[in-house]
């Protein structure tokens, strides 16, 4: 997919490109850029819009970690304007963010639009399903200079709105009979018989152990009942859905990524758009209402050449959705319940972060030396604006925490605790 990709973003054509969540897009956009890029213009060259502030940051780190030359700056909503604002008065060669502070910043004259050549619309119909229609419109229409559009999406769209501009357009289609029967990927079926749902939900969590898994659920109270059983059982987990602050949204998934859990029960808002890796099972726990949304919970696992399983969660009225083109295979329960080990990870919270000049090597110096771990205790460590979090190992974070409690990273206090 990457190699046709690449080949059509090159090209004069604008380019939509649909295919599989875990497929490679954000490489798939980004690597032409090298080659569009100037040196001598001193603003924006490119725009990137998508629909989550997840999505924003994954494609910010993405293009960091490519080692260019070039400055990328990341705008999203619940981040503060003023910092963005400054960033801003260096104009990067690259801006990602979400529509509606993407909009905001333009309104205001925070950004120059004159040296815009290329537009990315990454995950496009979510931008659309999300309610973002007038702050593209509004965007698209304050870029006079573009002459490449790339539009992205996970799955076909019916209908693209006149605003996006598009002209001569190539059309690159990966999915077809791919997501549903995409390699690496297994459908299993379990039927709650004889027993409650919950009751078989959790059982089949005890089977699968270990494995890193995401429950789904269509409602966010589905969410906070899985939730509550799970902490009657002291089942490490998560939870992911849009009535969560941001920073709560934000540390699961450190924890997540770092493996301090590997059990995550959300609604469809962690489907798509996020960089969690190594996902090995999905459980449909409340059913897909679309063959869409089943195609994007789906594809939180078995990404790129990984394998995965997805499992759907039956009552014994239940009846598999009628998109579901293929027939899974029989799961059955364990009889009693096994409570999955805890994990060898945890994760310490630290209030400071890139603001405060703090950076990764700082954080590992401090633990290493005064925290008196070694290399190999000592996991992910993830530095956000105000705050940063390292796993530790779970039978070393205590005694670490008693041993830096009174120190001081570049010369500042700072609290540090267990996240929770």
């Amino acid at each position: 997919m990457q190699e046709a990709a690449i080949d059509a973003i090159t090209k004069p054509e604008d380019v939509i490109l649909i295919s599989p969540t875990g497929s490679g897009k954000t490489l798939a956009f980004l690597l032409p850029l090298l080659n569009l890029l100037r040196q001598d213009v001193k603003e924006v060259q490119v725009l990137i819009l998508v629909p989550s502030r997840e999505l924003a940051l994954q494609i910010e780190q993405v293009f960091k970690l490519m080692g260019t030359e070039f400055k990328i700056s990341c705008c999203y909503g619940g981040h503060s304007v003023s910092v963005e604002k400054n960033n801003l008065l260096q104009a990067p060669a690259v801006l990602v963010g979400t529509p509606g502070r993407i909009a905001h910043h333009m309104d205001h004259k925070h950004v120059s639009t004159d040296k815009i050549s290329v537009l990315i619309l990454d995950e496009f119909d979510k931008s659309l399903d999300a309610g973002f229609e007038q702050e593209m419109s509004f965007i698209i229409s304050q870029l006079k200079n573009v002459q490449k559009r790339v539009l992205t999406s996970a799955t076909s769209l019916k209908e693209i709105p006149a605003f996006v501009g598009l002209k001569k357009t190539n059309r690159l289609d990966f999915t077809g009979t791919h997501q549903q029967g995409k390699t690496g990927l297994t459908i299993k079926s379990v039927t709650a018989t004889g027993i409650d749902k919950m009751d078989a939900l959790l059982l089949l969590i005890g089977k699968l152990g270990s494995k890193s898994k995401i429950i789904f659920c269509n409602h966010r109270d589905a969410v906070e009942r899985i939730s509550e059983q799970l902490k009657k059982l002291k089942i490490a987990h998560g939870i992911y859905h849009g009535g969560l602050d941001q920073i709560d949204r934000e540390k699961v998934l450190i924890k997540l990524k770092n493996g301090s859990i590997n059990l995550l029960v959300s609604t469809d808002l962690a489907s798509r758009g996020l960089d969690i890796p190594e996902i090995e099972a999905i459980i449909h726990y409340q059913l897909p209402t679309t063959e869409e949304v089943m195609i994007h919970r789906n594809g939180r696992t078995a990404r790129m050449n990984a394998s995965g399983t997805a499992y759907f969660l039956l009552k014994e009225t239940d009846h598999l959705p009628p998109f579901l083109k293929v027939i899974p295979e029989i799961e059955l329960l364990p009889e009693k319940l096994s409570i999955p080990q805890a994990s060898e990870w945890q994760t310490l919270y630290i209030a400071a972060g890139k603001k405060d000049k703090v950076n990764k090597m700082d954080i590992v110096g401090m633990l290493l030396k005064k925290g008196g771990l070694q290399k190999e205790e000592l996991g992910k460590i993830e530095v956000l604006d105000y705050s940063a979090y390292a796993a530790i190992k779970s039978d070393k974070i205590r005694r670490t925490l008693q041993l830096i409690q009174n120190e001081r990273i570049k010369n500042k206090k700072v609290k540090f605790e267990i996240s929770t």
